[in-house]
C-alpha cells in the first residue's frame, strides 16, 4: 500500500514536469535547457549515492530521471 511519503512524490513529480512543461510552452527555457536540468538532478542522486550507506533510493530516483529522459516524454516534444 502506498504510503504519504509516496503520494507526496507523485505530487512534487507533476508538479514539477507541469512547470517544465510550462516554462517550455512559454519559451521561458528551451527544450535543452529542460533536458539539462533533469540531467544535473540525475547527476547529483547518483553522486549522493556514492555518498550514502544505503545508495538504493538515490539510485532508483536518477534512474526514474534518467527515464524520463530517453523515455521520449511529453517534456521532449519533437
Amino acid at each position: 500500500m502506498p504510503t504519504l511519503n509516496d503520494y507526496q512524490g507523485m505530487a512534487a513529480l507533476s508538479i514539477c514536469e507541469s512547470l517544465l512543461l510550462a516554462m517550455n510552452d512559454q519559451k521561458l527555457l528551451s527544450q535543452s535547457a529542460i533536458v539539462g536540468i533533469l540531467q544535473d538532478a540525475a547527476n547529483a542522486h547518483e553522486h549522493a549515492a556514492g555518498l550514502d550507506s544505503e545508495p538504493s533510493a538515490h539510485l532508483a530516483v536518477a534512474a526514474l530521471i534518467n527515464g524520463i529522459i530517453s523515455g521520449g516524454n511529453s517534456v521532449r516534444r519533437p
